[in-house]
């Protein structure tokens, strides 16, 4: 009896071991690649909000000058994923999402209504960003004649994994002229994230979506309602930040902005949204030609 007691806990031992790696998201296959960026990014489920801040500064850099802290920043992203039947492409998804940052007084941490521009000695009105929607392209494991098309890039050390992607940014300027590739006026930036995590978090196939901290760095132009025309330089951001528990969890300063002037960003798009994207530039460019918010506030 003792023996057969054993023999059961063994081979219990076993089965549960073996159930446990089974449990285990495989990063070496186009389908485990994919489950872990969707963890990364939203959740395995789909219409699953997911709630992304961060916080930062917004420093100006012109040659033969010290750079210039412009502002503090505070931001958030509400996303969600929807699955897509891919075909030979496999089963994939789409991200859906939305996004406020608020420029921020650097000395008080309130958000900015104006702001006295140090550069141009002017007083400018201050557009915080509202970008809805900013979604993604859809992401499948395979190619439309099914080879593998996705892998795992990040990397593993001592229990943790470090993910780092860039997104260099050069396309039409829809504050400029039609004839951009003659003359220039293109808009151009950098986006750089880094993600980390643990990995035991990142490959647990019972968890929805992962743990996941973030450094954010955007180099970019001058801001149009900054009026900065045409002025030599750029401003850098350098922010971090985390995937939170819901719109609860957000800094005090984006609850009562988005409670009080922006409750759209309470909940994500929904998943068939089709529309276009928007920018910082899209936006400001609507706002100016219906008049809705006072820019160009020469004092």
């Amino acid at each position: 009896m003792i023996l057969k007691k054993a023999l059961m806990a063994a081979l219990c031992c076993v089965t549960a071991g073996a159930v446990h790696a089974t449990d285990r998201i495989d990063l070496s296959t186009p389908e485990g690649a994919l489950k872990a960026n969707r963890k990364i990014h939203c959740s395995l489920k789909d219409n699953q909000p997911i709630f992304y801040t961060w916080e930062g500064e917004v420093f100006s850099q012109r040659m033969g000058e010290p750079d210039r802290k412009l502002f503090k920043v505070s931001g958030m992203n509400v996303r969600q994923c929807v699955s897509i039947d891919g075909g030979k492409r496999g089963t994939g998804y789409r991200l859906v999402s939305r996004e406020v940052m608020l420029y921020l007084d650097p000395k008080t941490g309130e958000p900015l209504d104006s702001w006295h521009n140090p550069i141009t000695d002017r007083d400018v009105s201050v557009m915080h960003v509202q970008n809805d929607p900013v979604n993604g392209r859809p992401s499948f494991p395979y190619t439309k004649d099914g080879t593998p098309s996705l892998r795992w890039t990040g990397r593993e050390d001592s229990g943790s994994w470090f993910m780092s992607v860039t997104f260099p940014l050069f396309y039409h300027n829809v504050l400029q002229g039609d004839y951009q590739k003659y003359v220039g006026g293109a808009y151009q930036a950098t986006e750089m994230f880094n993600f980390l995590g643990e990995m035991d978090d990142l490959t647990d196939a019972g968890k929805d979506t992962a743990q996941v901290k973030v450094g954010w760095v955007r180099l970019s132009q001058w801001l149009p309602w900054m009026e900065m025309q045409g002025r030599e330089g750029k401003l850098y951001t350098h922010a971090a930040g985390k995937k939170i528990s819901g719109f609860d969890a957000l800094p005090q300063v984006l609850k009562t902005f988005i409670n009080s002037k922006a409750p759209l960003y309470k909940a994500p798009p929904s998943g068939d949204d089709k529309r276009r994207n928007e920018t910082s530039w899209t936006y400001f460019k609507k706002h100016v030609k219906d008049g809705r918010l006072p820019f160009g506030g020469q004092k």
